[in-house]
C-alpha cells in the first residue's frame, strides 16, 4: 500500500478509537494481560508490557483497568483464561484477510468470525492459505515534525529495523518482529513518539480493486472490527485511482 494510506488509515482507525473507547479498553486489557502472562508483571524486564501500557495510557485507559489486567495475567487476581488465535479468509473480489483474535471462548469467537464471513460474502480459509500474501513485522509511523531523517535511520538501523522509508506524511520504519519491543523502547528513550506503532500483516502485492469492490470488502472489515473478541484486522486490499 502507498504511504498515504497507511496514514489515512491511522486517521479512520483514530475516529473509530473515539467512538467505541469500551472495545478499546476491553482490547487493550487482554492485551496486557498476555503479555503480563508470558512475561511478568514488571515494565522494567517486560518490554511487551511496556509497550503496551504506553498505548493504554495514551488511550486514557484507567489505571485501576491497567492494575487489574496486569494482575490478572500474573495470576494474583483471579479471572478467565485468555487464548489468541490467527483467522484466515477472503473477502468479496479476492481480497484476503488475517484477523487476530483474544478470547475467553474459542467456540463462540469461530462462530461469530465465520458468520460475519458469511453474511457479508466472504469465507473463512485454512491456516496458511492466505498469509503468504503477508510480511508479518513490526511497523512504526512517525510524524516528520518528530525527529529528522538522520536521526532516526540510525536509532532504527542500528536496532535491527530492516527499511526506513519517507513520505509526504512522515516516515515508516519496518522491524522484524523479533525487535519489535525493543525498538519500541528505543524510540521511547529518544523521545520520538510514533503516531502508530504495531505489529502488522503487510500485502506483499496490493490487490487493486474498483471502487465498488472495495467498499465491499471495507463493509466486512467493519463488521469483522466490530466483534468483541476481534483485535486486529488486516487486508491486501486497495482501491485503485
Amino acid at each position: 500500500m502507498s504511504g498515504h494510506s497507511k496514514w489515512a488509515t491511522i486517521k479512520r482507525a483514530k475516529g473509530a478509537t473515539d467512538a467505541k473507547r469500551g472495545k478499546v479498553f476491553s482490547t487493550l486489557g487482554k492485551e496486557i494481560m498476555l503479555a503480563a502472562r508470558s512475561g511478568g508483571g514488571s515494565v522494567d524486564s517486560n518490554a511487551r508490557l511496556r509497550t503496551i501500557l504506553l498505548k493504554a495510557r495514551e488511550a486514557n485507559m484507567p489505571n485501576e483497568n491497567i492494575e487489574r489486567a496486569i494482575k490478572k495475567g500474573t495470576g494474583e487476581i483471579e479471572g478467565v483464561v485468555i487464548e489468541q488465535m490467527t483467522y484466515e479468509g477472503y473477502a468479496p473480489a479476492g481480497a484476503g484477510i488475517i484477523l487476530e483474535v483474544t478470547t475467553d471462548n474459542k467456540n463462540r469467537a469461530a462462530s461469530e468470525v465465520r458468520s460475519v464471513f458469511t453474511r457479508y460474502g466472504g469465507n473463512l480459509a485454512q491456516t496458511g492459505a492466505v498469509s503468504f500474501q503477508f510480511n508479518h513485522c513490526g511497523q512504526f509511523l512517525i510524524g516528520k515534525a518528530k525527529t529528522t531523517e538522520d536521526k532516526l535511520m540510525e536509532l532504527a538501523l542500528d536496532a535491527g529495523a530492516e527499511d526506513v522509508s519517507t513520505s509526504d506524511d512522515g516516515f515508516e520504519v519496518i522491524c522484524p518482529v523479533s525487535v519489535y519491543y525493543a525498538l519500541s523502547g528505543v524510540f521511547e528513550k529518544a523521545g520520538i513518539k510514533p503516531d502508530s506503532s504495531e505489529i502488522v500483516y503487510l500485502p506483499k502485492i496490493p490487490l487493486v480493486l474498483n471502487a465498488a469492490d472495495a467498499a465491499r470488502v471495507q463493509t466486512l472489515l467493519d463488521a469483522l472490527e466490530d466483534l468483541d473478541d476481534v483485535q486486529h484486522v488486516f487486508s491486501n486490499h486497495e482501491v485503485g485511482e
